[in-house]
């Protein structure tokens, strides 16, 4: 140290050196602690590096379209087209269409509700509830609904209606017996 004394001539150079060699000293410690070769976590991210390939399967091979001809032999109906119109079948049941409607035709018959009777000597008369609240009164003969019923009895329970109604398979008009109950 008195040769490293006499090598600087100040106290202040003096301190500049010393601070000079404890840097170095300190840079030298901290080089000799850094990291080394081979720890445990270097070899994990070396040897999960290594299977990591991406696998991507080749696309399949396109096969080019080819139109078919709709209905090539004739045996489908084009949908594109009107079909022709059923014929009715003469001898058989026929609506009578050309007869003015009556109001409960404009509902159907579900939404009806029977909700009382009334009768005068032998004529019986029902009373319907129409969606708008309307009360109307039926008699036999009378009609309601929209598959043209016509009322073929009433009683204290119900109202039996005979329903012409056209079958979709053939055309042929068909009658359908049909009954609204008393609401209470």
């Amino acid at each position: 140290m008195r040769g490293l004394v006499r090598y600087c001539s100040s106290h202040l150079e003096m301190r500049r050196v010393i601070t000079r060699l404890c840097v170095i000293l300190v840079g030298a410690l901290l080089v000799a602690c850094g990291p080394k070769e081979g720890d445990d976590l270097d070899k994990f991210i070396k040897e999960s590096g290594r299977d990591m390939r991406g696998k991507v399967d080749p696309l399949p091979e396109v096969t080019s379209f080819v139109p078919l001809d709709f209905n090539k032999d004739g045996t489908l109906n084009d949908p594109f087209k009107p079909r022709r119109a059923q014929t009715v079948k003469t001898g058989g049941l026929r609506p009578d269409l050309n007869r003015p409607r009556e109001a409960l035709e404009a509902f159907p018959l579900e939404s009806l509700k029977y909700v009382g009777n009334l009768q005068k000597g032998k004529l019986k008369f029902a009373l319907l509830k129409a969606p708008d609240n309307a009360i109307s009164q039926l008699t036999i003969g009378n009609y309601l609904g929209q598959n043209l019923g016509m009322v073929v009895d009433i009683s204290d329970n119900e109202i039996k209606i005979k329903e012409i109604v056209q079958d979709e398979l053939s055309g042929d008009w068909v009658e359908r017996a049909a009954s609204i109950n008393l609401q209470e």
